[in-house]
């Protein structure tokens, strides 16, 4: 039974490697909208992650890979993420509203000793996924249409190994792979034209870096208080972004404007830019009573960088992201009542973004909430179920006709957890 379900686990990743993701205009920029990281627990929580150790035996940190100390059994996560977002600008008073559902996330994780502990992931980066027009009528009736269309995912895959070096202090290292096709197609059109002059990049990304993480956890074993300090640097970049670029005129022969003809190629080129993921560090402190609760506050920090993209120079600020968040379990002894066994979670951030647009920064924030509603054969050595979780927030300003954008994110999934690929000793 665990040999099929692994091998349903492997076949997942295929097709997440195939889905399209939904996002907001602003995913014209840059590498598109970044969807990482997309795990329940953590955005549950605000966001907080880096100083956040599980009480509990199941759950595996992917984004401090030094916060396994208490992780004991083999663990798969398959998790859904269910995108709703509302924009709106003051140019031309436009509103619209995209929606998406997507497999955000797949783990797999396991002990191999007492110390030392592993997990693998695959998740979606980011991704581009959008359309926009806009006409112009000139003063000869002539109607000039700018078109603008997006699409790709960029995925990571992840490898984290953990080492408890003692019973306060543990150690980590995650290694980073990002790959895919990220696609831009500009096309310019007026009525008096037969012809569509086109823009089109693709992007073809393959990137690796790594992420080293250490962690502090006292306890005090009189109160079950307990202080909670963690930090991780991103860095080792060796990125390489290769954009194809095309501009040609054509006509499309069908209404679904796919099939082209009679194009011509009036300039097409290859580019390379090797900054694609800056820096990268966070810094969280957490306090909380063991097996009953835990709040945390972290500051993430990202490098900006100035990554050319067809001559054309796209500046990224560095930005900066604060969150705070936690969880409570009431009772999980009272197998009387349900919900005092239910792990409730709850959170905050604020970001400012690294784009930043006539002089105005696309800056994000939010506040969230989730449950973690464990099997009814569930222990607590052994803590397997279903993930909730709900993330309401805003990005971006109706400034200097800008586009603000709200958005509700649902998402779902599922942990399993048991003791997996260990010996049983007999007398």
């Amino acid at each position: 039974m665990k040999k099929i379900f692994v091998l349903s686990f492997i076949s997942v990743g295929y097709f997440l490697n195939a889905q399209s993701l939904s996002n907001s205009p602003y995913a014209t920029y840059g590498i598109g909208d970044v969807k990482y990281d997309n795990t329940i627990e953590t955005t549950s929580m605000g966001g907080i992650s880096t100083a956040f150790i599980s009480d509990f035996t199941s759950s595996f940190n992917f984004a401090n890979p030094a916060n396994n100390a208490n992780f004991e059994l083999t663990s798969i996560r398959l998790e859904a993420t269910n995108e709703n977002n509302y924009f709106k600008t003051n140019y031309n008073d436009t509103k619209s509203t995209k929606h998406s559902t997507y497999l955000s996330n797949i783990a797999i994780a396991f002990p191999l000793s007492s110390k030392v502990k592993m997990g693998l992931s695959y998740q979606p980066y980011s991704s581009k996924s959008y359309e926009l027009q806009n006409s112009e009528t000139l003063k000869d009736g002539t109607v000039i249409q700018n078109k603008f269309t997006g699409s790709g995912t960029l995925n990571t895959a992840q490898v984290a190994v953990s080492y408890k070096v003692n019973q306060e202090f543990s150690v980590g290292a995650r290694a980073n792979l990002y790959f895919g096709n990220l696609y831009d197609i500009n096309e310019f059109s007026a009525t008096n034209s037969e012809f569509i002059n086109g823009y089109e990049t693709k992007n073809s990304i393959k990137n690796f870096n790594f992420t080293l993480g250490t962690s502090y956890q006292h306890l005090n074993t009189r109160t079950d208080k307990k202080l909670t300090v963690g930090a991780t640097a991103t860095f080792g970049n060796t990125s390489n972004m290769t954009t194809d670029y095309k501009n040609s005129t054509y006509y499309y022969t069908d209404t679904a404007l796919t099939e082209k003809a009679n194009e011509t190629i009036i300039e097409q080129k290859t580019t390379s830019s090797k900054n694609l993921l800056p820096l990268q560090a966070s810094l969280g402190v957490g306090y909380g009573s063991e097996n009953h609760w835990f709040f945390s506050g972290q500051l993430d920090y990202k490098k900006g960088e100035d990554i050319s993209y067809f001559g054309k120079t796209i500046d990224f600020q560095d930005s900066y992201r604060i969150s705070a968040g936690g969880w409570y379990l009431p009772n999980y002894n009272n197998f009387r009542n349900y919900f005092s066994r239910v792990i409730y979670r709850y959170g905050a951030f604020y970001e400012r973004g690294n784009l930043k647009l006539d002089g105005t920064s696309i800056n994000k924030f939010g506040i969230s909430g989730g449950v973690m509603l464990p099997f009814k054969t569930s222990s607590i050595t052994r803590m397997s179920g279903l993930e909730l979780g709900l993330e309401v927030g805003k990005r971006g300003t109706l400034k200097n006709n800008l586009i603000n954008q709200n958005f509700i994110n649902l998402r779902i999934g599922f942990n399993f957890a048991d003791k997996w690929f260990r010996k049983t000793l007999y007398n």
